[in-house]
């Protein structure tokens, strides 16, 4: 670990860091003009208790409406701007599609008020907490704040509900658990990460 420090070794993304964002914002688009689609790729519980696995997966990649789109890509980039350093782009395709599916499945069984689910902020959420905690493993203060504000965020909205202005904005109620599902799966991937790494001496 480095020493403590305030600062990122932040310069140009390459298209190694900067492949990961911009396949999640390219796919999130190409589904938004395919809305013919949606009803087959929907996170629902009716699909998913017909064995269509691929929903897991495929429901954080729709969207209610052009301003839902249009927010949770914009969170995409500013997450990818604080987090750059961290990003390459295959782990972070792995890391993707392994929380992809465990916010789906926390979802599932955790979260019997929502059937149908849609769109990127569960899996952002649980991107921010991740580049939180590799600031942390790094040294880097920020990663301190970072997740105490991630943190803070989600056990607000998760006591209080989400704001109805967004609501209103998006067309559908703000899926606030998921948000708790994309920390928390973030947390359980990073404390696997480091305990494998143990195993293997890595």
């Amino acid at each position: 670990m480095t020493g403590a420090s305030l600062t990122k070794p932040f310069g140009r993304p390459s298209a190694d860091q900067w492949g990961l964002p911009a396949l999640l914002a390219a796919l999130s688009l190409l589904l938004w003009c395919l809305p013919q689609w949606h009803d087959a790729l929907v996170w629902s519980r009716e699909g998913l208790a017909q064995h269509q696995w691929w929903r897991l997966w495929s429901g954080h990649l729709l969207h209610t409406n052009g301003h839902h789109l249009l927010m949770n890509l914009g969170g995409l980039a500013v997450i990818f701007a604080l987090h750059q350093p961290h990003y390459r782009f295959l782990p972070m395709l792995l890391l993707c599609l392994l929380m992809m599916p465990l916010i789906s499945l926390g979802i599932e069984l955790w979260v019997p008020a929502i059937n149908r689910y849609v769109g990127l902020s569960a899996l952002l959420h649980g991107l921010f907490t991740w580049g939180a905690l590799q600031d942390i493993r790094q040294g880097w203060r920020s990663g301190y704040l970072l997740l105490l504000g991630v943190v803070l965020k989600v056990g607000y909205e998760n006591t209080q509900g989400g704001t109805e202005t967004i609501a209103a904005l998006i067309d559908a109620r703000v899926a606030v658990e998921s948000h708790l599902m994309g920390v928390l799966s973030a947390l359980l991937l990073f404390v696997g990460a480091r305990l494998l790494r143990r195993v293997t001496g890595d």
